[in-house]
């Protein structure tokens, strides 16, 4: 369906004085000699929810960035876009089903939460170790595919549970291995380019692990059995159950929300472990340790913390992670050793958007990816385009997060011998 002029013409609009404003404030907060750091984004968001009107009073007034000036115009950005949407195709599910809505957004937030912890393992990898790793995908792949193959082929008998854990251990063990033989001569000075050298040999693994998979299981897709069904609820009654029922694939909330059950139970289980993991980082002297190495790496020597084993232990963390979010999905999707190429793509997306090095910030990361793209896919009436068009979601969301706000949502800028903050 062919959307009318109303909509283009808004975009553009709002397209236009975003740019302008973007440029024109950080060049007046330049002169003034004022902190620059938010004012393009404060300039692109006022821009184009108000065009030149907010614009003109912030040139003129030039007040301090602060929360709100960025939330409410994002708001009212946001709900000019809807507004100009809804005139445009007023026949949309978008529109006119609220049902249709709920569900979208449910499902983008269950699918957000799993992206998000998948972009933890590589957020803490590089805030510790200064390294992005372009292997995070293939561990979560190999995650997927221990838990496959202990839970349905080697013992069809066996609890999920324990598939999960031997693909926990393992893609710890062998990250542990890879960071002490290969990462860490480029903390010894062995290495003259450590940043070319630490891309090329993540690169190298994830070549070797693909295709030493795809050597030795095959390329033909395989799937686990899902591991736990939904209890059998009619809520708040058997005879009317409009709050919740359950089945043993899905679970409907208030008979209009549709929630898969593999997708579901990964996600509980996403933010059980991210619940645990800031514990664990927040609370106990290993973590702290960790975040203090992020921080500063030679003042956390001198306070007696082992930088290098730091690393090992980060690296090593961070693998288990993206194997625990294959883990608990080869349930939900066909997998082959290919797998992990989009999810690792998507993962970059998040840690960027989120901010370089914040834990939490790429957790938001992951469930505003999620809403832009079920949004983006639920409200395009061609589902075959709308498919094909994902990928396009997450490069807008990252060309955006580059122009506007380069340190992320929580992150910030680095100083020197730093890499983040988790």
């Amino acid at each position: 369906m062919e959307f009318s002029n109303i909509f283009w013409s808004v975009l553009a609009w709002m397209v236009f004085w975003a740019v302008v404003g973007s440029i024109v404030t950080r060049r007046v907060y330049l002169q003034r000699d004022l902190d620059t750091s938010n004012a393009g984004l404060a300039g692109s968001l006022l821009g184009a929810s108000t065009g030149p009107i907010g614009l003109i009073y912030l040139w003129i007034k030039a007040p301090e960035v602060s929360s709100r000036m960025l939330v409410v115009p994002a708001i009212g950005a946001i709900g000019l876009f809807l507004i100009s949407f809804a005139l445009a195709d007023p026949s949309n599910l978008c529109v006119t089903s609220g049902s249709f809505v709920a569900s979208q957004i449910s499902n983008g937030l269950i699918i957000g939460i799993i992206y998000g912890f998948m972009a933890l393992g590589l957020t803490l990898i590089f805030s510790i170790l200064g390294v992005v790793s372009f292997a995070h995908g293939e561990f979560y792949m190999i995650g997927g595919m221990i838990t496959y193959f202990v839970t349905t082929v080697w013992f069809p008998d066996i609890g999920p549970i324990a598939g999960i854990a031997a693909a926990c251990i393992a893609t710890f063990m062998l990250g542990a291995i890879f960071e002490r033989l290969f990462l860490t001569p480029m903390y010894s000075g062995k290495v003259d380019r450590p940043v070319e050298y630490g891309i090329l040999i993540t690169f190298g693994l994830a070549f070797t692990l693909q295709y030493f998979v795809q050597a030795t299981v095959g390329a033909n897709p395989v799937k686990a059995k899902r591991f736990f069904d939904f209890p059998s609820l009619r809520l708040p009654s058997a005879e009317d159950p409009w709050l919740i029922k359950t089945s043993r694939g899905n679970m409907e909330l208030f008979e209009t929300i549709s929630i898969s059950n593999p997708r579901f139970t990964a996600a509980v289980a996403c933010i059980l472990v991210f619940i645990a993991l800031m514990y664990f980082l927040r609370r106990t002297w290993t973590g702290k340790a960790l975040r203090a190495v992020s921080l500063d790496r030679d003042a956390a020597a001198i306070a007696g913390i082992n930088p290098d084993r730091m690393n090992m232990l980060a690296f090593a963390l961070g693998s288990m992670i993206a194997a625990l979010a294959g883990a608990m999905l080869v349930q939900a999707f066909s997998w082959l050793p290919q797998v992990g190429a989009i999810p690792a793509m998507r993962s970059f997306v998040i840690v960027v958007l989120g901010g370089l090095g914040s834990i939490p910030g790429a957790f938001l990361g992951g469930v505003i990816v999620g809403l832009v793209e079920a949004a983006g896919t639920g409200c395009i009436p061609d589902a075959q385009k709308a498919a094909s068009y994902i990928p396009a979601y997450g490069m807008i969301i990252l060309t955006l997060t580059l122009l506007l706000r380069p340190t992320g949502l929580l992150g910030r800028k680095f100083s020197s011998g730093t890499h983040g903050k988790v």
